[in-house]
């Protein structure tokens, strides 16, 4: 996988610093998302979601609280959050068992990471430009 990222110790948190986590080993799936459950959580027009084996994200600090929710596509989503600030730092998927989906802004340095796709294109302003390896889905491939 090209998102720079060789399998290591990866880190992040929420805003306030109350939650802290740990990823090793290598993305399963790093994807770009405008489904209305993504631009809510983010407060933009997208979010960066980069998937793990669960057994492979680990929360050192803190608690979280959980929130489930029917996504764009009908199944369910249970999302992760500080309850302190807010920050939803993680989830899980319904079509997705035994990964571990973290939000790619939170990780200390969000810039590792590439995502392979875009889905829910459907919902893309005019003006956001896409590069031409990532690959556009109008929903929710499977």
């Amino acid at each position: 996988m090209s998102d720079g990222h060789e399998g290591g110790c990866v880190c992040g948190g929420c805003v306030c610093g109350a939650v802290r986590y740990r990823t090793t080993g290598t993305p399963k799936r790093i994807s770009a998302c405008s489904c209305h459950w993504c631009r809510k959580r983010t407060g933009s027009v997208l979010g960066l979601s980069v998937y793990f084996d669960a057994a492979d994200v680990a929360f050192l600090k803190g608690e979280t609280r959980p929130y489930r929710l029917t996504s764009d596509a009908g199944r369910w989503i249970e999302t992760r959050f500080c309850p302190t600030c807010g920050t939803t730092l993680g989830w899980t998927l319904e079509f997705l068992p035994g990964l571990q989906g973290i939000a790619g802004g939170t990780f200390d340095d969000s810039a590792l990471w590439h995502p392979q796709r875009y889905v829910f294109a459907r919902n893309r302003p005019d003006w956001l430009c896409l590069s031409d390896d990532i690959a556009p889905y109008e929903g929710m491939p499977g």
